[in-house]
């Protein structure tokens, strides 16, 4: 998928970040989904409050409002520690071709 040996050009690379920030935006977008639906049907949240209880785990901010019953308690617990993988995940993915370009950009630097 990444380039061997000439640095892509500039236009292609746009394209390139264009794509994995889109992919890192799908799977945020889809990881809020899943929370939201969570937060709704476990912890019996309206739907904004649903909302705004997985918008604040997704980004680190911490749970808003108070958990009643084992099931949301068992449900925010799971949904804190796969939101944090999402979120690193999603990082990384929109980082890759910047990472990928400067690495390789040095590496054409040092074989000439």
């Amino acid at each position: 998928m990444y380039e061997q040996k000439p640095l892509l050009p500039f236009r292609l690379f746009v394209r390139r970040l264009i794509w994995h920030t889109l992919v890192a935006i799908t799977c945020v977008s889809v990881a809020l989904l899943i929370g939201i639906f969570g937060y709704h049907f476990l912890a019996g949240y309206a739907w904004i409050d649903s909302l705004l209880n997985a918008s604040m785990i997704l980004t680190g901010m911490g749970q808003v409002g108070e958990l009643k019953g084992i099931t949301a308690k068992l449900w925010a617990s799971a949904y804190a520690l796969f939101s944090g993988l999402i979120f690193i995940t999603s990082i990384g993915i929109a980082a890759t071709p910047l990472v990928h370009r400067l690495l390789h950009k040095f590496h054409l630097e040092d074989q000439k």
